[in-house]
């Protein structure tokens, strides 16, 4: 089985870490107040990842690291296909696999009859029998992006090398399990922050006890005044 060089050089990691917070950093991606999350929880910071994505220098950097990550002491590629989801994977996808010098795809949420949601490879991409796939994000929060693009590879009868994001703030999600197969796939992460998340409700959320507005990153802005 083929695998990133995760555990390759501690020191590299922790230098890796600190420059992918300085670019977040300076393109003021890490923004704090009362955010509603994608899984539905609230959040006293968000990190807006397209603030990073607007800049291709810094994006080219940022994928940089997860190449590095994928290839030999040679310096052939250890995957044949680096995957994304919409939105942001797809960015991150397409400039991993160029600098790699493979394919790059990338899968869409699609609704189902009953009203359930899942990710497909749509637009005539489709995925060989043993092809070694790199699935690329952004964020990492839940995981449920790149968890429901487990499935789809690995009906495939694809490889999974590894899965990887720019920013895990789970706090330190160290691999992701298959649903459909229960296989365990190591993930990795160029920074990793530990923020909280709370449920919604005065009882639960502190910036909604405290009225603060609420905001809905990537959408219109606001979701609805007073949070509560």
């Amino acid at each position: 089985m083929t695998t990133l060089r995760i555990s390759a050089g501690a020191a590299a990691r922790a230098a890796t870490a600190r420059r992918t917070e300085e670019l977040f950093r300076a393109s003021g991606a890490l923004r704090s107040g009362h955010f509603l999350l994608k899984s539905g929880r609230h959040g006293d910071r968000y990190v807006e990842k397209f603030l990073v994505l607007q800049h291709p220098a810094i994006t080219s950097e940022l994928c940089g690291f997860w190449a590095a990550f994928a290839r030999d002491d040679s310096g052939l590629s250890l995957v044949d296909v680096v995957a994304g989801p919409t939105t942001g994977g797809v960015l991150l996808a397409f400039e991993t696999a160029r600098q790699l010098g493979v394919r790059s795809i990338f899968a869409e949420e699609v609704s189902g009859p009953d009203g359930t949601t899942r990710r497909e490879f749509r637009r005539g991409f489709a995925l060989a029998r043993g092809e070694r796939v790199l699935l690329v994000d952004d964020i990492l929060t839940t995981g449920g992006s790149l968890l429901a693009m487990l499935g789809p590879v690995e009906r495939a009868g694809a490889e999974i090398v590894g899965c990887a994001v720019l920013v895990d703030r789970s706090g330190g999600t160290a691999s992701l399990t298959s649903p459909l197969t229960g296989a365990i796939h190591p993930l990795l992460s160029l920074w990793v922050l530990d923020l909280p998340t709370y449920e919604a409700g005065p009882a639960t959320c502190p910036m909604c006890a405290a009225g603060t507005p609420i905001v809905a990153p990537g959408s219109t802005g606001a979701a609805g005044g007073s949070a509560g």
